[in-house]
């Protein structure tokens, strides 16, 4: 069940309910008796992730980088760079 957070639009009284998802908007303020001043507010949703592999800071951190460059790939020796020398062009040997 979510948690909902309501503020009386009489008295300002503010209010958080666990309450199901058809649960009405609007309700009775237990402060002042307004009876409907109790207004459903939008409010962030939070949530906790636990366990291995999924933690809270993953998302904020750079990724690790490689301690080693790679070397770029040696063109082939034949063909002048084209794959296996099979492209047909003139300066193929």
């Amino acid at each position: 069940m979510p948690l909902y957070e309501y503020r009386c639009e009489a008295c300002g009284q503010p209010e958080e309910k666990l309450e199901s998802l058809s649960a009405p908007e609007v309700h009775a303020c237990p402060a002042c008796g307004a009876g409907e001043g109790m207004k459903r507010q939008l409010s962030v949703a939070a949530f906790s992730l636990a366990g291995s592999g999924w933690y809270k800071g993953a998302a904020s951190e750079p990724a690790a980088s490689t301690t080693k460059a790679e070397a770029p790939a040696a063109a082939p020796k034949s063909g002048h760079g084209c794959a296996a020398g099979g492209c047909g062009c003139p300066i193929a040997g």
